[in-house]
C-alpha cells in the first residue's frame, strides 16, 4: 500500500501522548490491541481516521494515509511536556484481503495465525522475514496488514505471498471502491476531513469527553455535542441508470430547489443492484426515507435516504 504510513511514538510518556492525539478512550488498551481512532484538532475537526497499534507498553503506530500526521504529532510535542520521540519508521505495508485471506495466511504462517483475532496484532517471522501482522485493512472483509519490517526483503516477501496464494486464485489488487462504500468506510478528503467533527460522521463512539485525560479539542467537541450537529452523514440509494464508476466530484443533493448538501462518494454495487452513496446533508434531511435529489454527471435523479452501512452492518465478516 504505497499511501500507507506509520508514525511511531515511543518513550517514557508515550502513551500519554498518544491519547492526547485522540478522543477515543485508550486506558484500556492492551499490548497487541489495534484501534481505529480518530485525530482531531483544537476545534473538533478530524484530520484523520487512522489505525493505531500497540506493539509495546510505550510503543505506538499511528497507521495512516492522506494526511501529515507526523508533522503533526511532532509540533504538538515540541511544547508538550512529554518524554517522546516521534518518527516514519522504515515500514512497508502490505494488504492481503478477502474471503480467502485466511486460508493464505495458513499457507504461509501455519495453522496459529488463525487464532489473531479481529483488531490484534502479532509480531512474526516468515522464513526469517519480520513483520508486524494485524487483523485489519481498508475492505471490510476478512483480511490481514503485514508491515513488512526490513525493506530488502519486499520483492521475496511478495513472491512468497503470490506463490502461497496461486491456488486460491490471488491477483494483486487495487482497493474497492465499491466494498468499501458498502461498508461506510470513509475516504479522507472525500467523506472526511478538517471541516468535519464525529458527531457529523455518527462517531460518537470514537469520543469519549468524561474521561479524566484531556485531548486536543476536548472543549470544542463538548460543545458541538451540547449543540448538535449542524449537518450529518447519510447513506443514499440513488435511482438512475448504474454509475460506471465512482464520482470523482461532489455532487449537490437538493431538495425543492435548494442546495441541502453533497454526495462525497458513489458507486454502483453489483452486489446490491443499487447506486449507493455516502453523502454530508443537512441534519434536518438525515432522516430515513426522506427523499432528495443528486445532480450526477448525466442530470438530476431521484435519491432516498437510507441505513449505513449498506451492507455487513455488524461486520460478521471482517471479524468472522
Amino acid at each position: 500500500m504505497a499511501v500507507e504510513r506509520q508514525v511511531e511514538i515511543t518513550g517514557p510518556d508515550a502513551a500519554k501522548f498518544t491519547q492526547m492525539l485522540t478522543p477515543r478512550d485508550l486506558s484500556r488498551m492492551a499490548v497487541g490491541q489495534c484501534k481505529y481512532i480518530l485525530i482531531s484538532n483544537a476545534m473538533g475537526g478530524i484530520l484523520n481516521d487512522p489505525i493505531l497499534l500497540r506493539l509495546a507498553e510505550n510503543h505506538f503506530w499511528i497507521s495512516l494515509a492522506d494526511s501529515d500526521i507526523l508533522l503533526w504529532a511532532q509540533g504538538v510535542a515540541v511544547h508538550s511536556g512529554l518524554d517522546v520521540m516521534i518518527c516514519e519508521p522504515d515500514v512497508s505495508p502490505l494488504q492481503l484481503q478477502g474471503p480467502k485471506s485466511g486460508a493464505i495466511m495458513q499457507a504461509l504462517l501455519g495453522e496459529s495465525i488463525t487464532d489473531l483475532r479481529y483488531y490484534w496484532l502479532r509480531e512474526v517471522e516468515l522464513d526469517g522475514i519480520p513483520l508486524i501482522v494485524s487483523r485489519t485493512g481498508w475492505s471490510s472483509e476478512l483480511g490481514f496488514e503485514l508491515y513488512l519490517r526490513d525493506e530488502s526483503r519486499g520483492d521475496e516477501l511478495w513472491e512468497k505471498i503470490m506463490t502461497a496464494g496461486e491456488p486460491f486464485g490471488l491477483k494483486p489488487g487495487h482497493t474497492s471502491s465499491i466494498r468499501r462504500i458498502e461498508a461506510g468506510m470513509l475516504s479522507y478528503h472525500a467523506d472526511a476531513d478538517i471541516n468535519t467533527n464525529p458527531y457529523e460522521l455518527g462517531l460518537d463512539r470514537l469520543v469519549n469527553l468524561d474521561m479524566e485525560a484531556d485531548f486536543i479539542g476536548k472543549a470544542a467537541l463538548r460543545r458541538i455535542q451540547q449543540e448538535g450537529a449542524s449537518r450529518k452523514q447519510v447513506g443514499l440509494i440513488i435511482d438512475c441508470a448504474p454509475l460506471t464508476g465512482p464520482n470523482t466530484t461532489f455532487w449537490t443533493i437538493t431538495k425543492n430547489g435548494g442546495a441541502v448538501g453533497r454526495v462525497t462518494s458513489a458507486v454502483y454495487s453489483p452486489r446490491l443492484g443499487k447506486n449507493i452513496a455516502l453523502a454530508m446533508v443537512a441534519a434536518e434531511i438525515a432522516v430515513i426515507g426522506a427523499e432528495v435529489e443528486v445532480v450526477t454527471n448525466s442530470g438530476p435523479s431521484r435519491a432516498t435516504v437510507v441505513e449505513r452501512p449498506f451492507y455487513d452492518p455488524q461486520k460478521q465478516i471482517a471479524a468472522a
